[in-house]
C-alpha cells in the first residue's frame, strides 16, 4: 500500500471514530434527557440517568481529544500539498477542540447543581434546578459559537483536497460549502436564533461533506497517480 494511501484510511479511520462519539453527547444526551422549558423535569430525568449523563460528558472529552489526533493525521496526508494551509487547518481545529474541553464544564457544572452539596444548601431545589439548567443552556451556546470553528477549519482542508490530486476534487468544494453552512448557522444562533432551526433544516444536506470525506477516505483512500516511467 501506497504511504499516502495509508495515510488518507488511517485518517479515515480516526475521523469515523469521532463521528461515533460527538452525536452521543451532542444529539441524543440533550434529545432524550433535556426537557425544554422544564428545569425541574430535566434535572429529575439526569438524576435519574445520572452515568448516562456521565458518559455524554466523558464522550464530549473524547470527541475533543479525537479531533486532536484527526487533525494530525490530515496534516500528516496533505501538508505535501500545501504546508500554510495545512498549519492553518491544524491551527483552527486546535482552537475547537479548546473551546469543547472548556464547554465541558458547563455540564459539570449543572450535574453539581442538581446533585447538590452542603455548599449549596443556601439554595432551594428549584433554585439549583434553574441555575442548573441556566448551565446546560450556556453549553448549548458554547456549541453554537464553536460552530464557527467547525467550519471554519473545513476551509483550508476543501482547500486541500481540491489541490491535492489524489483526493476528488468535489469533495473539497462539498467541505467549503460545509464551512460556510456552519458557519452560517452559528451567525444565526447569535444573531437571529428563532431562525436557527430553519436554517438548520436548509443547511442540513451541506454538513454531509464531512460525512462524505469519511467514507471516501476509508473505503477508496488516496488515489495517488504513479511517476512516469523515466525515457530510455
Amino acid at each position: 500500500m501506497h504511504p499516502t494511501d495509508k495515510a488518507a484510511r488511517v485518517a479515515g479511520a480516526v475521523y469515523l471514530s469521532m463521528v461515533v462519539t460527538a452525536p452521543f453527547s451532542l444529539i441524543y444526551i440533550p434529545s432524550t434527557r433535556f426537557v425544554r422549558g422544564n428545569a425541574t423535569a430535566t434535572a429529575n430525568n439526569i438524576l435519574a440517568h445520572e452515568m448516562l449523563f456521565r458518559l455524554g460528558i466523558v464522550a464530549d472529552l473524547i470527541t475533543a481529544v479525537i479531533f486532536i489526533f484527526l487533525v494530525l493525521a490530515l496534516y500528516r496526508l496533505l501538508s505535501g500539498v500545501n504546508k500554510t494551509h495545512a498549519s492553518v487547518m491544524v491551527a483552527l481545529a486546535l482552537v475547537s477542540a479548546a473551546v469543547g474541553f472548556m464547554n465541558v464544564l458547563n455540564h459539570i457544572a449543572a450535574l453539581t447543581l442538581f446533585r447538590g452539596a452542603d455548599f449549596l444548601a443556601i439554595f432551594e431545589k428549584p433554585q439549583r434546578d434553574a441555575l442548573g439548567m441556566l448551565f446546560l443552556r450556556l453549553h448549548g451556546q458554547g456549541n453554537v459559537i464553536n460552530e464557527i470553528f467547525w467550519g471554519l477549519w473545513l476551509f483550508p482542508f476543501g482547500l486541500l483536497v481540491m489541490r491535492s490530486r489524489f483526493l476528488p476534487r468535489i469533495l473539497g468544494v462539498w467541505l467549503i460549502i460545509n464551512c460556510v453552512a456552519y458557519v452560517a448557522l452559528s451567525f444565526t444562533g447569535l444573531l437571529l436564533s428563532q431562525y436557527y432551526d430553519v436554517v438548520f433544516r436548509s443547511a442540513f444536506p451541506a454538513l454531509f461533506g464531512e460525512m462524505a470525506i469519511v467514507l471516501w477516505l476509508l473505503v477508496k483512500g488516496a488515489k495517488v497517480q504513479p511517476l512516469p516511467a523515466p525515457a530510455s
